[in-house]
């Protein structure tokens, strides 16, 4: 029988050494037995965030199908490439730079977090590359995080952006943009952060899960892009003087609906992970109380949204409609608001957080169509928005209980719970206001700069014909639902094709002038051992070696 299969207490008394006292003996037991609890510890901890992270990531695919169901036919797979191309920018953008930027020089919840760290940094310096790095499960979990906020921007362009701006964009978010927000929220280093020595206001922010350093980030990111980016072609229209808004719906509404369940599975991991440690005791029951706060958010944003939705139908045209998508997007609404203090609050609490997300979700997807701001599945209402309430509400209802078991030196609570003291939620204030400033310096001149050079916004003609064939040559059935004039799809499409039949006639004329350039170069090489820089025309004229490549090529052509 190996040595794994018999109990701690047997393995510990194998190993006792017979030259020893029975007092040393007794200490040598214990010691042996505390270490391998020490150890069965740290495995149970490393799996557990394996498996959360597992969940995060998941939601990946959460989001390729929410995006998938949200966009019209013709730009599926440009879509689903997009969501790929975020998780891999992600992955590069978070193992090179962003993981030491974010939790370099730092031990994160190792110490219990207990608000010993007096010195403050703007960004970590170590681990890059995830040198001297041991604990690797937390880098897998922040990755998944990373990539979650990245992902958040891909449906609110879609449809109209390049793919080469996915990439840059994803990178650099996950690599410097978001890092600085979870080192100064997040680590014991930050100078908004409630688990320094000397935190803001005496308390800093809270922000459990991320409502504010995940989504907020996210969702001011996805406003940038979308403002400097534009409206798809046809969304936003003036006849006569008035304004004509045209809605572009999704090709598939099962597909947003497996996508919602799938994020609602991934957030369990999402919220409950956040604990780090689960053999911690004290952590045991804050993942707990998440779990159940998560759902009932969730439920609760849905059911608003659903019927505050119906109301406002029935008002305005006398019959009330129920719709999936707007119940759907409330139900992420509540998901993203309960992240922040899902830990932290009473189960009521979370459902009043869910109910008001609802509401502020259809207000902000409102807000976007009166500013002509296109957002192809509503993720700046769901992320930015929402993520806002979300944080503010954990200055209005954390418990002091719990409180005191996420972050031991910190003896305040909840705005509600004691009128007197609004220590909290100015610090959830400053917080919203730093991180959509620091968002907007950042990502404001690099999208600008992107769109500057031609790089963000696809041609006008491959979007209405779809970027499905533009970009990967798709010969799939693509839907009619595309112009925005009385054109007909299929004088787009031969106008796109003819376009693209001369520029590979353009591209062939290249590669032929550029095959006899290098023909001339090497002839010549070969004659005179050395490289010529001059040739001769027909007419004696003395040339360079690249005009006689072109004369030689277009007398024959």
């Amino acid at each position: 029988m190996s040595a794994s299969s018999h109990s701690t207490y047997d393995v510990c008394l194998q190993s006792l050494s017979a030259n020893l006292t029975a007092d040393e003996q007794q200490t040598q037991m214990l010691r042996c037995i505390s270490n391998t609890i020490d150890e069965t510890r740290s495995g149970v901890d490393a799996f557990y965030l394996i498996y959360a992270a597992s969940l995060v990531f998941f939601m990946q695919a959460g989001f390729a199908m929410v995006c998938a169901g949200s966009v019209r036919l013709k730009n599926l797979q440009n879509t689903m490439l997009k969501n790929l191309l975020d998780a891999c920018g992600a992955a590069l953008g978070f193992y090179t730079v962003g993981y030491a930027f974010a939790w370099g020089s730092t031990d994160p919840g190792a110490n219990g977090n207990d608000g010993t760290n007096d010195q403050l940094t703007f960004a970590g310096l170590s681990n890059f590359f995830l040198s001297d790095l041991d604990r690797k499960a937390f880098w897998l979990f922040q990755f998944s995080f990373a990539a979650t906020s990245a992902t958040i921007v891909a449906g609110a362009l879609a449809e109209r952006s390049q793919m080469l701006a996915y990439l840059l964009y994803s990178t650099m978010l996950t690599a410097f943009v978001y890092p600085i927000v979870v080192h100064s929220i997040w680590t014991d280093a930050g100078f908004l952060s409630s688990f320094t020595a000397n935190p803001l206001l005496g308390i800093g922010v809270i922000d459990y899960a991320g409502s504010l350093v995940v989504h907020v980030t996210g969702g001011q990111t996805a406003l940038i892009a979308a403002y400097v980016l534009g409206a798809r072609k046809g969304r936003f229209n003036e006849v006569d003087g008035r304004r004509i808004v045209r809605d572009f719906p999704g090709h598939s509404i099962a597909l947003k609906m497996l996508g919602v369940f799938i994020l609602w599975f991934g957030w369990y991991g999402f919220n409950a992970g956040s604990v780090y440690y689960i053999t911690i005791k004290s952590n045991s029951v804050l993942a707990q109380n998440a779990l159940v706060n998560t759902t009932l958010s969730a439920a609760a944003g849905c059911i608003s949204a659903l019927l505050a939705k119906a109301w406002l139908s029935e008002r305005i045209t006398g019959e009330a409609t129920f719709s999936l998508t707007d119940a759907l997007w409330g139900c992420l609404s509540g998901l993203v608001s309960v992240t922040g203090g899902c830990a932290v609050m009473r189960s009521w609490s979370s459902i009043v957080v869910g109910l008001i997300s609802g509401l502020i979700y259809l207000w902000g997807s409102s807000v976007l169509v009166k500013l002509r701001v296109d957002d192809a599945v509503d993720a700046i209402p769901i992320h930015l928005c929402s993520g806002v309430w979300g944080a503010l509400s954990v200055g209005l209802f954390a418990v002091p209980e719990y409180l005191q078991l996420l972050h031991p030196g910190v003896t305040a609570a909840g705005w509600f719970y004691n009128v007197n003291d609004g220590r909290l939620l100015a610090c959830q204030v400053i917080g919203v206001l730093f991180v959509i400033g620091w968002v907007t310096v950042l990502m404001l001149p690099f999208f600008g700069l992107l769109h500057y050079l031609g790089w963000l916004r696809a041609d006008g003609l491959d979007e209405i014909v779809g970027l499905d064939i533009s970009y990967h040559g798709s010969s799939m059935p693509v839907d009619y639902n595309t112009a925005d004039d009385n054109g007909s799809h299929d004088q787009y499409v031969a106008e796109h094709r003819q376009r693209r039949q001369q520029q590979r006639e353009e591209n062939q004329k290249r590669g032929t002038l550029r095959r006899r350039m290098l023909f001339l170069d090497l002839s010549s090489s070969k004659s005179d051992h050395r490289r010529p820089t001059r040739q001769q025309d027909g007419g004696g004229n003395v040339i360079g070696i690249e005009e006689a490549a072109t004369e030689m090529f277009y007398s024959e052509n």
